[in-house]
């Protein structure tokens, strides 16, 4: 079982989106798959439960009460007397294999006491277990389903829970746009991932975290790679303005980004990229604008490459057309998950 946070502090970076359409190509694959929603906005939550949820009957959160990560994590921050247990999660409609762990709004109350813990849990008792609760619960729920990938969507924020969530992942994943503000992003992370993954390593060998109900595990994140997307396209190749920012995002990335990451033992060698086939080095993928499918996608409750016909009231030309813009989607996907699924492989450690 590995564990896949999607993060960039920066938002609209399309997180959400990857981590359905990633989480469902790989349960089409045979994997069984979770996507946890730990970002408060609960982006992932509605993608999921919306389709069966009209305007007129709109989400209740009694759908979902005691089975989101804020109720699941809630006698660890209200110090209860009771074991964590595993999350009690949804099947993804649609998709055999593939389960939801619902976020919470709410879970944005518990970033100050996860911030205070991971800085005085060595001296105040009470908060020894909160740290390494995370972990714990997603790997107990993913025990519970028997799944081969957690796949995390987080908020874009440099907050403890995301300090947390990232520095206690196996593997990391970098959605990017070709802009200005990713640009920036990368520049960011280069000086806030190696110094969350020294933290981790700090309080990894406390004896309270150590000897904690839920210890808190040394650090062991790699890169897979970055995701760029949200570009458009004029004969097959990214238009002008955004080819611009795929060079200045590939200058940051090698330049700034990974020489920081690889000090901090987050990187693969450079061969195991190379027989991952990645482009360019680092990405994953490129994926382009979706432009109408986005809408028909969220409605449908499916991704982009799942859609039919009638999903979108296309017919005869119009649906050739379409059609072959998402069989190149699902191609890109395909081919995504199965970088993922050789990266992974604890052989390339």
């Amino acid at each position: 079982m590995k564990t896949v946070v999607l993060f960039n502090n920066k938002g609209g970076v399309s997180k959400t989106t990857t981590t359905f359409n990633l989480g469902w190509n790989l349960a089409e694959k045979g994997k069984r798959v979770l996507i946890v929603d730990a970002d408060p906005q609960c982006n992932l939550t509605r993608l999921v439960f919306e389709p069966e949820n009209s305007s007129d009957h709109p989400l209740d959160e009694a759908q979902f009460k005691g089975r989101n990560i804020r109720d699941a994590l809630d006698p660890v921050f209200k110090s209860r007397p009771q074991r964590l247990e595993p999350v009690d999660c949804f099947p993804v409609p649609g998709r055999e294999g593939l389960y939801l762990l619902p976020g919470h709004a709410g879970l944005a109350e518990h970033e100050t006491t996860l911030g205070i813990a991971q800085q005085l849990s060595e001296s105040i008792q009470a908060l020894r277990n909160v740290p390494g609760s995370f972990r714990y619960l997603f790997e107990e729920t993913g025990k519970k389903y028997d799944v081969d990938y957690i796949l995390i969507d987080v908020s874009p924020s440099l907050g403890s829970i995301n300090q947390n969530i990232v520095t206690s992942s196996d593997s990391l994943i970098i959605p990017v746009n070709p802009d200005v503000f990713s640009v920036m992003a990368i520049e960011s992370m280069a000086n806030v991932i190696p110094r969350w993954i020294d933290w981790g390593m700090r309080a990894s060998r406390i004896d309270a975290l150590v000897e904690a109900d839920y210890p808190f595990h040394e650090p062991n994140l790699k890169l897979l790679g970055f995701v760029v997307q949200r570009y458009r396209l004029r004969n097959g190749e990214p238009t002008t303005a955004f080819a611009t920012y795929f060079d200045k995002l590939d200058e940051a990335i090698r330049q700034n980004l990974i020489p920081h990451l690889r000090s901090s033992n987050v990187m693969y060698s450079d061969s195991v990229y190379r027989q991952a086939n990645l482009k360019d080095g680092y990405k994953l993928a490129e994926i382009p604008e979706f432009n109408t499918l986005i809408a028909a996608s969220q409605a449908c409750g499916k991704p982009v490459f799942s859609l039919e016909p009638e999903d979108l009231g296309y017919t005869g030309v119009v649906w050739n057309n379409v059609a072959q813009n998402i069989s190149n989607i699902r191609s890109i996907f395909d081919a995504m998950s199965s970088r993922i699924e050789f990266l992974t492989d604890d052989r390339n450690l």
